[in-house]
């Protein structure tokens, strides 16, 4: 899985996020103290969607691939973030399209847009933890520094969501370790991968983008793409081109397999 390098939006979301890491290494162990789901908040099926006061039960440490939908099943998963203006242009093709997706969350962005999580939410999405500040060298840090990563994420985004918990794990660039897999596995995320990058994060035309899904999809059913870090103008081209295209392929959308 590619490292994605050269994000300086990231570098602003680091130092931004310090701060929170800092204040929560005495607190970051997250015990679930946040209060039930909202009544209103029914999408997804209730088994993927633990609330804050349920104690998570452990899934499995394999990095997650194939998706629910068996065979002809395809997971579109949208990374980095919620950002103000591109989440909201994302959840309206997948409305239009009758899709559900998986959106891995950078902790700060969620805390930061709460309304943009409870709206991903409410359209039946289902929430990923894409730690606290998307720091793609996370395998070269100590296990102390991937803890505060995952569960201060895991807490930003229950709150952010109001009460409904993030169930799969994915690490920036794919900089997993046996220690944060068995930790996010112990808090009910299961750790999720792709088969499909996109490189819509580079920017290289909505055509490149919709070329790279129609020659690898074959590869595997995760499909990376990116709401956040920049314009991603380009991502929401290509979706409303390759989803009813996969669609007339003969896939489904699912869920990643928890």
């Amino acid at each position: 899985m590619a490292r994605h390098g050269g994000r300086g939006w990231y570098g602003r979301v680091i130092a931004a996020a310090v701060g929170v890491t800092a204040m929560a290494a005495v607190t970051s162990v997250w015990t679930a103290q946040a209060g039930p789901v909202d009544a209103g908040q029914a999408g997804a099926d209730a088994s993927a969607r633990p609330s804050a006061g349920s104690v998570p039960a452990r899934v499995s440490v394999d990095i997650a691939h194939a998706s629910d939908h068996g065979a002809r099943g395809v997971n579109i998963t949208i990374d980095d973030g919620p950002d103000p203006d591109w989440t909201p242009q994302v959840l309206d093709v997948l409305r239009e399209n009758g899709v559900k997706a998986t959106f891995c969350m950078v902790g700060t962005q969620a805390q930061a847009h709460p309304d943009l999580v409870k709206a991903v939410v409410a359209d039946g999405h289902r929430l990923c933890n894409h730690t606290v500040s998307h720091d793609t060298t996370m395998d070269t840090k100590p296990d102390t520094y991937q803890s505060q990563q995952i569960l201060d994420a895991e807490r930003m985004i229950t709150e952010a969501s109001g009460g409904v918990r993030p169930v799969y794990y994915r690490a920036p660039g794919g900089a997993f370790t046996p220690y944060s897999r068995d930790l996010a596995a112990s808090r009910g995320m299961r750790p999720l991968g792709w088969n499909v990058d996109t490189k819509d994060f580079e920017r290289p035309g909505a055509a490149a983008i919709v070329a790279t899904v129609k020659s690898e999809v074959s590869n595997g059913p995760t499909i990376l793409f990116h709401d956040a870090g920049g314009d991603r103008s380009q991502t929401v081209a290509a979706l409303r081109e390759i989803l009813p295209w996969l669609q007339q392929q003969g896939y489904s959308f699912g869920f990643p397999v928890r």
